[in-house]
C-alpha cells in the first residue's frame, strides 16, 4: 500500500495528476472550433452587442480580418460602450493570432473604457487581461488584472462570476508559490458560489499537494457531487484515495474514470495508476 502511494507521488508532475488542474485559458480564450454565432456578454444588448458579436465570431474564422474590424470599429466608435467592446473584440483577435502582450493590452484597454453601471463586463475583461498575462508566463502581472476582476465582480453582486474570478486569482497564487494565499482565494470561490465544482476540485487539488488530505477528501467529495462525470474529478478523487491508503477506493475513482472519458487525458494517467496500485 505504502509502495503504490510512494509510485503515485512520483508520477505527479505539478499541483495535480490531471493536466487541466490549474488551466491557462479559460474557454473565451481557448483555440476552439467556430461557432455560427456568438452571444454578446451578459448586460451588452442592442446594436452594438450584436457588432461584438459579429465581431467575436469573425475571430474564430478569420483573426486577421477581425483585428481589422475592431480597429475600424474604433475609429467610428459612437459611445464609450462601443470603444470597449472594439477592444474587447481586439483582444480575442489577437489571442487567436497568438500575440498575447498586445492581447494584454487590449483586454486593460477595455475595461478601462467600460462606461460606469457594468462591473460584470469589467470582471470578465479584467479575467481576460489576466489569462492573456498567464499565458505568458507572467502570473504576478496576472494575479493583478484577477485582483480587479475580482473586486469589479463583488461591486455587481455577481457571485457565481466572483467565484469564477477568485479561482482564477488562485490558479494566479499557485503558480506564484503563493499557496497559503491561493488556500484563501479558493475558499473564497467556493464561499461566493458553492455550487462551483472547479472551485471544490482545485481547492482538493491544493490540499492534497499541502498534504492535507483530510480537507482535500471533503472537497474532493463536494466537487463529485457537484459533477459526478467530470474525469478530472475522478482522477483526483483517486490520487487522493490512494495517498491516504485508501488503495480499492482508489481503484474504484480510477475505474470510473475510464468508464466515462476512456479516451481523455485523464483516463491515460488513471491506467497508469490502476498498474501502479496492482503492482
Amino acid at each position: 500500500m505504502i509502495a503504490s502511494a510512494i509510485a503515485l507521488l512520483i508520477l505527479q508532475v505539478g499541483p495535480n495528476p490531471g493536466a487541466n488542474a490549474f488551466p491557462g485559458l479559460p474557454e473565451e480564450l481557448r483555440d476552439r472550433p467556430p461557432r455560427e454565432r456568438a452571444a454578446a456578454p451578459v448586460g451588452i444588448t442592442g446594436t452594438s452587442g450584436s457588432k461584438l458579436a459579429e465581431c467575436v465570431t469573425l475571430a474564430a474564422d478569420d483573426a486577421e480580418a477581425a483585428s481589422d474590424m475592431a480597429q475600424a470599429w474604433r475609429e467610428t466608435a459612437a459611445n464609450q460602450l462601443e470603444l470597449a467592446q472594439s477592444a474587447h473584440c481586439l483582444g480575442l483577435a489577437l489571442v487567436r493570432l497568438d500575440d498575447f502582450a498586445e492581447a494584454q493590452r487590449a483586454f486593460d484597454l477595455a475595461a478601462g473604457e467600460v462606461p460606469p453601471g457594468a462591473p460584470a463586463y469589467q470582471a470578465r475583461l479584467s479575467a481576460m487581461s489576466g489569462n492573456a498575462a498567464m499565458a505568458q508566463g507572467n502570473p504576478a502581472i496576472a494575479e493583478i488584472a484577477f485582483t480587479r476582476a475580482v473586486n469589479y465582480a463583488t461591486d455587481a453582486a455577481d457571485a457565481p462570476l466572483l467565484g469564477s474570478v477568485s479561482v482564477d486569482r488562485a490558479r494566479a497564487l499557485v503558480a506564484m508559490g503563493r499557496n497559503e494565499d491561493a488556500v484563501a482565494a479558493l475558499a473564497g470561490a467556493r464561499g461566493a458560489d458553492p455550487a462551483n465544482a472547479r472551485a471544490w476540485l482545485l481547492s482538493a487539488t491544493l490540499s492534497r499537494r499541502l498534504e492535507r488530505l483530510g480537507e482535500a477528501r471533503e472537497q474532493i467529495a463536494q466537487a463529485a457531487l457537484l459533477s459526478p462525470q467530470d474525469p478530472a474529478v475522478g482522477l483526483e478523487a483517486g490520487v487522493i484515495a490512494a495517498l491516504s491508503g485508501r488503495d480499492e477506493e482508489a481503484r474504484r475513482s480510477f475505474e470510473s474514470v475510464l468508464l466515462v472519458a476512456p479516451q481523455s487525458t485523464e483516463a491515460t494517467r488513471a491506467r497508469t495508476y490502476l498498474e501502479q496500485l496492482a503492482s
